[in-house]
């Protein structure tokens, strides 16, 4: 299984960024993915979801109506596109997936049963 975020970088206050994942070794269509953000000296925090049933979203309630999480099942690649950003939200974020929790609040909220984690890629937002 491997998960390759990009698309982190610099942005100001208000402004906007896209995440991509690509996931291999496992396919979308049977499993759950989603993403959880780390600051300095944080704990991770679960942020959003999307089932491999129906594909449903499933978000924490700090991006709700800022994130949205979408998937191209063709090409096995999910997208975080954050909007009005601000300065809280620079953190390192993480493409995650687990073969066994289901996409909903266990999974954003049980960071250490998530089996495997992306490298991540640093967002910084400055004010």
């Amino acid at each position: 299984v491997q998960l390759q975020a990009s698309g982190g970088g610099l942005v100001q206050r208000g402004g906007s960024l896209r995440l991509s994942c690509r996931a291999s070794g496992f396919n979308l269509d049977h499993f759950p993915i989603g993403w959880f953000r780390q600051a300095p000296g944080k704990e991770r925090e679960g942020l959003s979801c999307i089932s491999s049933s129906d594909r449903s979203t499933y978000y924490a309630d700090s991006v709700k109506g800022r994130f949205t999480f979408s998937r191209d099942g063709a090409s096995n690649t999910v997208y975080l596109q954050m909007n009005n950003l601000e300065p809280e939200d620079t953190a390192r974020y993480y493409c995650v997936t687990d073969f066994e929790t289901p996409c909903g609040r266990s999974f954003l909220r049980n960071s250490y049963a998530i089996d495997y984690w992306g490298k991540g890629t640093q967002v910084t937002v400055s004010s």
